[in-house]
């Protein structure tokens, strides 16, 4: 769900949220606040302060501060507008304790430290095959990249699909929620090969093995897992031949292709391939809804 929000709704976002949206999260928190590794720089020591009570930041590092969208505007290097439009996108529908179909309680969280990874298996659960063929995923292809996760939140089960990232971490979707467990980070396959695929998230993915399975066989295959770390992957470009891009046509994947094509020259973007839909899911099922 979209909504257009002004600016005096977007500063009501929380600040906290967004960091994570980003793919940031706090090194140490207390009722009142929360400290962050800078999004600025790299360093060891957190020294970005963000106050709950105010829902401001603070960066000592650098001796600024200011609101939430002063801070998107400042990371994705945007416009007001382009930040309006990205936190418009990144406020939740509403679904604290929906019933799922097959009778777990969901909660809709983004992020959290708290989740216990309990139970990882080949994905069986009716209702996930469900998820995955209502998104043109077959779970033959889930199963070569994904996972059923099933997790203890708050002394409740639930389960999701699940990618597991580079640090342990699981990007974790359902037909109700999509969310992670920490630590957040890029998820990284290597098959011993000159081509990598960048693609944005676990959706992505499936989409391409679907569309061009032959493509992801004969290629390294680099998932963001979020926009913000785009830079933490740049370690991996110069190491091959050809970088291909399938990052999504909205205004974070197009700047973040855009970056880095204008600072490597062997880097492609592949959004032509899909220039007239979001991401390569939504061509997916465009493509399947057209074949019935």
């Amino acid at each position: 769900m979209k909504r257009k929000i002004n600016c005096e709704t977007a500063r009501n976002f929380s600040v906290e949220k967004a960091l994570e949206k980003l793919g940031h999260f706090p090194k140490k928190t207390t009722e009142k606040e929360a400290w962050f590794l800078s999004p600025f720089r790299s360093e060891t020591q957190a020294s970005f302060k963000v106050s709950k009570t105010k829902n401001r930041w603070y960066d000592h590092g650098e001796g600024i501060g200011g609101n939430v969208i002063d801070l998107v505007c400042k990371i994705l290097k945007c416009s007001i507008k382009d930040t309006l439009m990205f936190l418009s996108e990144s406020i939740p529908i509403n679904i604290n304790e929906q019933q799922h179909q097959c009778d777990t309680t969901v909660i809709n969280i983004i992020t959290d430290a708290n989740i216990e990874i309990i139970k990882i298996q080949e994905i069986m659960h009716p209702a996930l095959v469900q998820y995955l063929n209502s998104r043109g995923i077959s779970r033959a292809i889930a199963n070569i990249y994904c996972k059923e996760v099933w997790y203890q939140y708050k002394a409740s089960e639930f389960f999701a699909i699940g990618l597991k990232n580079n640090k342990g971490g699981w990007e974790l979707r359902n037909k109700i929620f999509k969310n992670s467990s920490s630590p957040k980070s890029y998820t990284y396959i290597q098959n011993n090969n000159k081509q990598v695929i960048i693609l944005e998230g676990m959706f992505d993915l499936l989409s391409l093995a679907t569309l061009d399975g032959n493509l992801l066989k004969t290629s390294d295959i680099l998932v963001l897992n979020s926009i913000s770390f785009r830079n933490d992957i740049e370690i991996y470009i110069s190491k091959y031949t050809f970088v291909s891009l399938y990052l999504d046509n909205d205004i974070p994947g197009q700047k973040a292709a855009q970056y880095l094509i204008n600072k490597y020259k062997h880097v492609i973007d592949k959004s032509s391939s899909f220039v007239n839909y979001k991401d390569l899911n939504d061509l997916l099922n465009h493509e399947k809804r057209a074949a019935i």
